[in-house]
């Protein structure tokens, strides 16, 4: 029998699409034939699932996670083509599993691609097999993890759809030496306002604004400024007033506690800060909402759901 190398399942795994642990044991069957190698992953429906990697995938879950210690959260997206598959028992459970591993993982998605699962598969493996036994393209587009030394790591899940599993989640990490359990509290009240507030922040503070959008919006408010008919001196110090609103607007800090519109997120954590008696820092925050920013395609599973009945 042929000796199934590193080099053999690689080529196979390229020409398939199918996991590494898969293309291993249809070389091991197949006494390393790469042609029956690729006949016996068919018969399993695994070759399957490289066809459907083009496919637009925008629906699926946020899962969201924090660790025991409370000190650290992570956010993964796992993507999939409908909203169906969401409430699959299965990719719910995937997506939990992956967000789990990506606790201990340092990097992005990439790095949590490559690591493993407690049943041995790479997270890359897992997600190929699952498109071949659920049938839809999946990937999953995106991760994030905050952290903090002392203090603690809030998470909020919005319009759950399962256990730690929804369509849009946040994350909040508040630096303390105070109590942990207090500090959890106001920083799920503070998701909670990221979630919900009307506007979005786009940063925590004025400084940590993406320097492309702050030029975007005073290219707006300039024109708006000169289509007034003010004289350029007056329309400059308009448009530096409306900057400065603008960013009170979508820096957090800076918002209006939506629980309590009479004080913003700034003040509501002086007030922590000397109910337990030391200070509290907003380190980061990070918002999850499902498919943002993804260009849908709905025809892909359409067209072939109807090339499978028939009608395409």
């Amino acid at each position: 029998m042929a000796e199934v190398t590193a080099a053999l399942v690689k080529d196979l795994r390229e020409k398939s699409g199918a996991g590494m642990m898969d293309c291993k044991k249809a070389l091991q069957e197949t006494g390393a034939d790469l042609d029956a190698a690729m006949d016996w992953l068919r018969t399993k429906g695994l070759s399957k699932a490289a066809k459907k990697s083009d496919r637009a995938a925008a629906e699926g879950l946020v899962a969201g996670l924090v660790s025991g210690d409370g000190k650290t959260g992570v956010l993964v997206e796992l993507n999939a083509e409908t909203d169906f598959v969401a409430k699959n028992d299965k990719f719910q459970q995937a997506a939990r599993d992956i967000a789990r591993v990506a606790l201990n993982v340092e990097g992005g998605v990439d790095a949590i691609s490559q690591a493993t699962l407690p049943n041995g598969e790479t997270v890359a493996d897992h997600v190929m097999n699952l498109i071949a036994t659920i049938g839809e393209n999946m990937r999953v587009r995106r991760s994030a993890k905050l952290s903090v030394g002392q203090g603690a790591v809030s998470l909020y899940l919005h319009n759950k759809q399962g256990d730690d599993v929804a369509q849009l989640a946040v994350l909040v990490a508040l630096e303390s030496t105070g109590d942990q359990a207090q500090l959890r509290d106001v920083g799920r009240r503070i998701a909670m306002h990221v979630a919900g507030t009307p506007t979005p922040p786009l940063a925590l503070t004025s400084d940590q604004l993406d320097p492309a959008v702050v030029a975007k919006e005073r290219e707006i408010q300039t024109q708006m400024a000169m289509e007034s008919g003010k004289p350029r001196e007056i329309a400059e110090k308009m448009v530096e007033g409306r900057i400065r609103k603008w960013q009170e607007e979508v820096v957090l800090l800076k918002q209006p506690f939506v629980m309590d519109p009479d004080k913003t997120i700034e003040q509501l954590i002086g007030e922590t800060s000397k109910q337990i008696g030391a200070p509290v820092a907003v380190k980061a925050f990070v918002r999850f909402k499902l498919g943002e920013g993804v260009e849908k395609k709905a025809d892909d599973f359409a067209a072939e759901v109807a090339q499978m009945s028939g009608r395409g």
